[in-house]
């Protein structure tokens, strides 16, 4: 590096690479910084170029900490950079190109550098290398803690740039949301140098690009960087390293006597609508577009992180759920939620997760169940089980739910995944409106296969009894549970069917039909103990208009049938019908939420972070194929 181009196959050779890394201490006042700042190498811009780059400096790293507890270069680098740092804006609006360039520059070299420290030496040894400098060995001892925390510090104050009004903690979150909101298409540093911003924001686009890169490297406490799925190469990288790096510093645990400030200020920031003061107690409440916001959600959910911050905000930030709620085009954001769930082959499970608790959420609200209803929906080409040339949100959300139920039964059989489909349905029964004929047999069909696999269980648990009773030598699997639990599926659909007929019979005639269609599935549970209660109703509704389409002759046309339906809907006494208990379930984070999220972000990050390299043999915190 230095004054004139550089190839990555120079690096190793490079002089002034060797000096830094050499036995000299270099003052932060030598020439040598302008000189070794002023080199034209184009940073990588993805993480096998990262790789390339690292590979090709070893040997020089290897010399810088092996040689810089003598030295404190680094030191004298971070030095270097820090007093640039302090005329960077005024060197933008002069439009000093050299000093801006120099200063990315000096901050690429530190991302790259702590980088190599980070991964190599635990935490106190790396803070050793901060601490010595070339004085007399009395007092050779600087405030190492006070250069980290600087640094870190002038990182933050460089992403906000903004006057001081907010606390650190709010600007920075308010900062890295609305990277994520505006999603801009930079190009990498070193594609077109130091072009000014159209907007007149300040620093540059490049030296933006550079500050989050350095950030990364300084907060890393895991893997990061791979090549980026085919739906994120378009992205903005910006926009892509800022939401990174807020779901990281939103998942940090609290302190013992602190909880995680980024965490209160996305839970407490509010609509620049909202006229309401914030409460004198609040340091991290600020005010953001919850319009814009919202679109950028409903645009970006094809990516794990931007699924697991809207579910961060619906969960956390209430001013965010109630103007979501309120929102009356859900559909631009339930229908991509919809198809993480539809395409659940394709995604991680974790994805999935975050994507079925979001619905979870939003059907707690019995205003959110019956607009779903209302919103008619045309052509849904991405559901290639059934041409859906017109459906409402509702029904395509029973739809997508009760398949992903299916799919778990056959793959996954995970029992959480069960638990909140379920649980979704449940609090959405009672608000079933005008069912589309396919959601309502899918409905009937689940219960079916449900009924088929509980016969299967009892027939083995019946046979592995029989040879119990031969032999004692044999262990025999616990068909039991396994009954137990299938039979506990069984009761909530049951319950979620008596839900539906019990507040909206006369709402819903297609699955009335469907019910009557397949009445005799319902026959063995009729006098079953764990499902007599509940059986009462269903078994009501089925005998009253089976009665009504036995008096109206034989060969009934659909229409016909559909008709009946309707006029007996209207004529069924309702006091007939045995009020249970309203169906309603609330979605509550695990005791220890660390345990999932953590590994989780870090994961994303390891494979999403843009044009960031970690040896994936080095990862601990997470699997390889958690992500």
């Amino acid at each position: 590096m230095g004054a004139n181009s550089s190839n990555i196959s120079d690096l190793s050779e490079n002089e002034y690479l060797k000096r830094l890394s050499g036995t000299e201490s270099i003052s932060e006042n030598d020439p040598f910084w302008n000189q070794l700042l002023s080199f034209s190498f184009t940073t990588p811009t993805n993480s096998a170029e990262l790789k390339l780059l690292e590979e090709a400096t070893v040997s020089v790293c290897k010399s810088l900490v092996e040689n810089n507890p003598r030295t404190g270069n680094l030191g004298a680098l971070i030095k270097v950079f820090l007093s640039r740092t302090k005329e960077l804006k005024i060197s933008a609006e002069c439009q000093n190109h050299l000093f801006i360039w120099q200063a990315h520059n000096a901050l690429f070299l530190i991302s790259c550098l702590l980088k190599v420290f980070i991964s190599q030496m635990p935490e106190e040894e790396m803070q050793l290398h901060f601490t010595y400098e070339e004085k007399s060995p009395v007092t050779y001892q600087a405030d190492s803690e006070d250069l980290i925390e600087e640094l870190l510090c002038c990182l933050i104050k460089l992403i906000i740039d903004i006057p001081l009004f907010l606390p650190y903690t709010s600007r920075l979150v308010k900062t890295l949301l609305y990277n994520f909101i505006r999603q801009e298409k930079r190009p990498p540093p070193g594609t077109h140098i130091f072009e000014q911003q159209s907007d007149g924001g300040g620093l540059l686009y490049g030296l933006a690009s550079g500050v989050a890169t350095g950030l990364w490297t300084v907060f890393t406490l895991g893997g990061v960087g791979s090549k980026p799925a085919p739906h994120q190469e378009q992205s903005s990288p910006l926009a892509s390293q800022s939401l990174l790096l807020l779901l990281v510093l939103a998942n940090l645990t609290d302190a013992p006597d602190t909880p995680n400030p980024y965490r209160q200020a996305i839970m407490s920031f509010k609509n620049t609508q909202d006229s309401t003061a914030f409460p004198s107690s609040n340091p991290h409440a600020f005010q953001i577009n919850f319009n814009s916001l919202y679109t950028a959600l409903c645009e970006q959910q094809k990516s794990d992180q931007a699924t697991l911050l809207l579910y961060m905000l619906l969960h956390q930030n209430s001013n965010v759920r109630t103007y979501m709620l309120a929102r009356t085009d859900m559909e631009n954001l339930v229908v991509p939620i919809l198809e993480i769930l539809y395409h659940v082959e394709e995604r991680n499970s974790h994805h999935v997760y975050m994507a079925l608790i979001i619905l979870l959420i939003l059907t707690e609200d019995d205003g959110f169940n019956r607009s779903i209803h209302e919103v008619i929906l045309k052509n849904i080409t991405w559901y290639s089980e059934r041409v859906l040339t017109e459906i409402s949100l509702g029904s395509l959300l029973i739809l997508v739910v009760i398949r992903t139920i299916q799919y778990n039964m056959t793959r996954t059989r995970d029992k959480y995944l069960h638990t909140n489909c379920l649980a979704a349905l449940a609090n959405m029964s009672a608000q079933f409106r005008s069912l589309h004929q396919y959601a309502a047999q899918r409905i009937i069909s689940l219960f079916s296969l449900l009924s088929k696999k509980h016969n299967k269980v009892l027939e083995q648990a019946t046979q592995s009894l029989r040879g119990s009773l031969s032999s004692d030598d044999v262990p025999l699997p616990d068909y039991a549970q396994d009954l137990n639990v299938i039979e506990e599926v069984i009761r909530m659909m049951l319950e979620i069917i008596n839900s539906c007929l019990t507040n909206s019979l006369h709402h819903n005639p297609n699955l009335v039909y469907a019910l009557l269609y397949k009445r005799d599935l319902f026959e063995q549970f009729r006098t079953h103990p764990s499902f007599q209660d509940i059986m009462q109703n269903i078994d009501l509704v089925i005998t009253f208009f089976s009665s009504r389409l036995q008096q109206a002759g034989a060969e009934l046309s659909v229409e016909r049938v559909l008709e009946i339906i309707k006029q007996g809907a209207v004529a069924l006494p309702k006091d007939r019908l045995r009020k249970f208990p309203e169906l309603k379930f609330k979605y509550v984070e695990e005791e220890q939420p660390e345990e999932f999220f953590i590994p989780y972000v870090w994961s994303l990050v390891y494979n999403s972070a843009v044009a960031l390299y970690w040896n994936p043999q080095d990862i601990q915190l997470f699997t390889m194929d958690s992500g």
